[in-house]
């Protein structure tokens, strides 16, 4: 599959909505908690496919605001299993030339994980190759929120008048200002819902369903993803005449 790959014709961002941990884990007699341990490997294995593709953005949602709302013991092995993952990581993904970013309302997070997200965020910040965004405590309305209050304010001072907010002025106040929006959206566990994410930056967006739980997720089924992106004909709102000539 990797060598049907047209490389010339690679998404320059990828976004993926990581499903199925829970069930994964419950199909296993496990707690939801395993299925999330074992959702690392799908993560890495993901992540340098991208690097070695060329991608230049992965953007993985990793923890919603809604998911506050699990149990509290779910909610705190996840902060630990997230606190102990990059910690272990940073050391690959400087061997990878990857550069780690995050989006979301961070401040909700714990302190032990916002040091550790800081720490390796300011490590990696130099890597020229792909760049890793985490969606920590993201919903995508909660983003668009942020941005209206923060384009009020600056209306408020006199610093910004309203006839002049536009597509690009709006786009400034999101968490994802200077990334570009996703060619491709994946989402795992054949759900088939958008569920919160990015939902100013996937208006053009080619979505992809994949029935495999997300720790399965391995690089074929990311090649496979890649390959019916590319089959694809991107219109944006144009006709299919205007986009071939």
């Amino acid at each position: 599959m990797k060598e049907q790959i047209d490389l010339g014709n690679v998404p320059e961002h990828i976004a993926i909505i990581m499903d199925g941990n829970g069930r994964w884990a419950k199909q296993r007699g496990a707690m939801r908690v395993f299925g999330h341990r074992n959702a690392v490997k799908a993560v890495r294995d993901t992540t340098e496919a991208c690097a070695e593709l060329g991608v230049k953005y992965l953007t993985l949602y990793a923890f919603s605001t809604e998911n506050w709302s699990r149990p509290q013991e779910e909610v705190n092995a996840l902060m630990e299993l997230l606190v102990n993952t990059i910690r272990g990581e940073t050391e690959t993904l400087m061997k990878n030339k990857v550069r780690l970013m995050a989006i979301g309302n961070i401040r909700n997070l714990p302190g032990s994980c916002q040091r550790e997200l800081q720490e390796a965020m300011q490590i990696t910040q130099h890597n020229k190759g792909l760049t890793l965004v985490l969606a920590l405590s993201y919903s995508g309305r909660w983003e668009i929120m942020e941005a209206v209050r923060q384009i009020a304010k600056e209306v408020e001072k006199g610093n910004l008048h309203s006839p002049d907010i536009d597509d690009k002025v709006f786009t400034r106040y999101l968490n994802t200002t200077g990334i570009p929006d996703p060619e491709l959206l994946i989402r795992t566990s054949g759900e088939m819902r958008i569920s919160n994410f990015l939902l100013w930056q996937i208006a053009y967006s080619e979505l992809y369903m994949s029935e495999i739980l997300w720790p399965d997720f391995r690089r074929e089924h990311l090649y496979e993803a890649i390959r019916s992106y590319q089959q694809r004909e991107r219109r944006f709102g144009k006709i299919s005449e205007q986009v071939k000539s």
